[in-house]
């Protein structure tokens, strides 16, 4: 932490969260770019694996990421072979993202890589503490 900080300021929550945000931020960029991925690779996928096949604006409100960069993002994807886009069949001028079994295999590989980030941003907090603060900030946050 940075020590040099006014008390007062440290002492904040939304100052530390900030900080610790911008840490993790760093520490899943690496990861990432380590894996040769984005972080939102894995934010999509986990999407369409865990919901199923659906459209890129329902992806997008779920990862919270906007519509304007979906399209590329799927794109991305769907070159890799991660992801395959197909007419919806209640709707024609919609596609359907669907997850293929190479982005299983991914998301599957990005998961472990993601995790390794928890374990090294969390390494102080012992598996309680981590669970008390995934509820906490999830009060925060809803």
């Amino acid at each position: 932490m940075e020590m040099d900080a006014p008390t007062r300021l440290r002492g904040k929550l939304s100052w530390l969260m900030n900080k610790a945000s911008v840490r993790a931020h760093q520490l899943v960029g690496e990861a990432m770019a380590a894996a040769d991925a984005r972080a939102y690779h894995f934010a999509i996928l986990a999407a369409v694996e865990e919901f199923g096949p659906s459209s890129q604006v329902l992806i997008g409100q779920r990862c919270g990421i906007d519509q304007s960069d979906m399209h590329a993002m799927l794109a991305e994807l769907a070159k890799q072979g991660h992801v395959e886009r197909a007419p919806d069949p209640t709707d024609r001028r919609r596609n359907l993202i669907t997850l293929t079994e190479l982005g299983r295999h991914r998301l599957d590989e990005l998961d472990v890589a993601l995790s390794a980030v928890q374990d090294n941003l969390f390494k102080t907090l012992s598996a309680a503490d981590r669970d008390i603060l995934t509820v906490l900030l999830t009060r925060v946050l809803d």
